[in-house]
């Protein structure tokens, strides 16, 4: 599958989330803005930034729809892989994160 369709289908994953990813020009603001989810007036956003890569427009995506519930949806095979695969490297992240004294029962993500 071309990167523009499997970004194509987690914005339409997104969307029957409930919510609407949209494209934004940060390079405008005066402040550091991060790509993103958001609610405004009860309205679930996720604010991409639209000068980011392909690529990473597509890992940005993935890592937000692992945190949302998916998994009675159907979904091509390619992008259950993909959330599957960024579920299981987060997992793993954090297993080794609690690991660390230091860090254990923080609750922050990097």
């Amino acid at each position: 599958m071309k990167p523009e369709e499997i970004y194509q289908n987690l914005k339409d994953l997104s969307d029957r989330l409930g919510v609407t990813v949209s494209d934004g020009n940060f390079r405008k603001t005066s402040i550091k803005v991060k790509s993103g989810h958001c609610v405004v007036k009860s309205k679930q956003y996720f604010i991409m930034d639209k000068h980011k890569s392909l690529h990473d427009k597509i890992d940005i995506l993935v890592s937000f729809l692992t945190t949302m519930d998916h998994e009675d949806l159907y979904l091509l095979p390619t992008i259950r892989e993909l959330l599957n695969r960024s579920s299981e490297r987060n997992h793993r992240r954090l297993s080794k994160r609690s690991e660390d004294p230091v860090v254990r029962g923080c609750g922050v993500l990097q």
